[in-house]
């Protein structure tokens, strides 16, 4: 179910048909029972039903907004950790001539490896790119810790702090890809989008497919956004790595 949430368009067609499914599994169940409700029934499943598909709307909505924080963070951490790797490039300058060259080099590469990460969407690639950056992770940081430890002072402690901002942005950056919208919740849109379209096809009147596929549309298009949204390396809506891309040109 987890991978699935990944493919947004797998979203969409499993979403449409089962909901279209169950439109029709409504209008079976009215025919079952003679068709045609008396009025009193009537008023009160339309009131029964417009209470349904508000509290569908809230739902969809309210996960629509927690999936476009998601994706609101992701940018704002990108843009984070360009600030940090650029803010250590001119630290670094503070350390001995040779430290220097040897901590920009690295961080060049780290900055290459950051875009990688962002860019691909093969998760043995993902794998491949975590594994080298956890590998220059701890190459980068001895480069600058035994200088200080060396020799202490205030201004080369300001190397040391620039790395450690470095490490920790990636850190918070992975933990943003990883948390994602809960299962719980697309379980519960899917089972009152169910309960809703069935509901949709006991109440209606008359009409063909045309119009017991109206609702499971729009759902099925809104649950795609939602899905595209919240994919992080599918679909697509995702994070351009344009600050790390600018910050590489002007490192070259």
């Amino acid at each position: 179910m987890v991978g699935l949430l990944d493919r947004p368009w797998w979203v969409f067609l499993i979403t449409f048909l089962a909901l279209w499914l169950a439109s029709y599994a409504g209008k079976w169940l009215s025919h079952g029972r003679g068709g045609l409700m008396d009025a009193d029934l009537r008023d009160d499943f339309n009131l029964v039903q417009t209470a349904t598909l508000t509290l569908l709307g809230l739902i969809i909505g309210f996960s629509f907004s927690m999936a476009a924080g998601r994706y609101d963070s992701r940018k704002k951490l990108e843009e984070e950790e360009a600030n940090a790797i650029g803010t250590e490039y001119l630290r670094v300058e503070v350390l001995s001539a040779d430290v220097a060259a040897k901590a920009k080099a690295q961080l060049r590469e780290y900055t290459a490896l950051r875009i990688r990460f962002y860019q691909s969407q093969n998760l043995d690639e993902v794998n491949s790119i975590r594994a080298e950056t956890e590998k220059l992770e701890g190459e980068m940081w001895p480069v600058v810790s035994r200088p200080a430890a060396a020799q202490p002072s205030p201004v080369v402690a300001l190397a040391v702090s620039g790395m450690n901002d470095v490490l920790n942005s990636e850190s918070y950056t992975q933990a943003a890809w990883w948390y994602r919208m809960p299962l719980e919740a697309w379980m519960l849109m899917l089972a009152i989008a169910v309960f809703c379209t069935v509901m949709l096809g006991v109440g209606a009147k008359k009409g063909g497919p045309r119009i017991l596929m109206v609702l499971p549309l729009v759902v099925a298009v809104a649950f795609l956004l939602i899905s595209d949204i919240d994919s992080p390396r599918s679909g697509l809506i995702k994070v351009v790595p344009q600050n790390l891309i600018r910050l590489q040109e002007g490192l070259r």
